[in-house]
């Protein structure tokens, strides 16, 4: 496998979605971030995969787009209570639909954003566009489908996807870099 590649290829993607979230005034100059969130994306990346991979050839938008609502909920749960909900499962993330309507149930439930406000529909058209950007990406990668580097280059943009969404949702709570001086 080509790990410079593959690396390559999600920061080109990371920082194309931070741009245009920037433009959108979702996220500013620097992604937020932070371990705890980053890391609870290795344990729910498998159950998500096996989810996003049958969605790929109807819904290729959705089958990235989805990690980015659950970046938002990870997001939250460390805001609301990590010690709480650090452990939480993957299929509690689902909605009513199962992995259908995982946005709603998030968005909705999770972070209780009334689904007809104007909040919920930018919340909604930023990850739409931040998908509809992800499939682009990949798509000019112009990799041979269904091999393993399709699958790895698909793994990349989802975790990206994933990592836009915490940052959206830190930066909707409140947080912000700040420079500060060491003098």
């Amino acid at each position: 496998m080509d790990f410079e590649y593959l690396d390559n290829f999600e920061e080109k993607m990371q920082e194309e979605l931070l741009r245009l979230c920037r433009n959108y005034k979702m996220l500013d100059d620097m992604l937020l971030c932070n371990d705890d969130i980053d890391e609870r994306w290795k344990e729910l990346a498998p159950e998500y995969m096996v989810d996003a991979v049958e969605q790929i050839r109807d819904y290729p938008t959705v089958s990235v787009a989805w990690a980015a609502y659950i970046g938002m909920a990870i997001a939250w749960s460390w805001d609301a209570d990590w010690e709480r909900y650090k452990d939480m499962s993957y299929k509690s993330l689902y909605g009513s639909q199962g992995f259908d309507d995982m946005d709603e149930h998030i968005v909705g439930t999770m972070l209780g954003v009334s689904l007809d406000s104007a909040e919920a529909k930018e919340i909604e058209a930023i990850i739409r566009r931040c998908g509809e950007t992800a499939v682009t990406l990949i798509r000019h990668e112009q990799i041979d489908p269904q091999t393993p580097m399709a699958f790895h280059v698909f793994a990349r943009a989802c975790r990206s996807m994933y990592r836009i969404g915490a940052a959206i949702e830190l930066k909707r709570l409140g947080y912000h870099f700040e420079k500060i001086n060491l003098n």
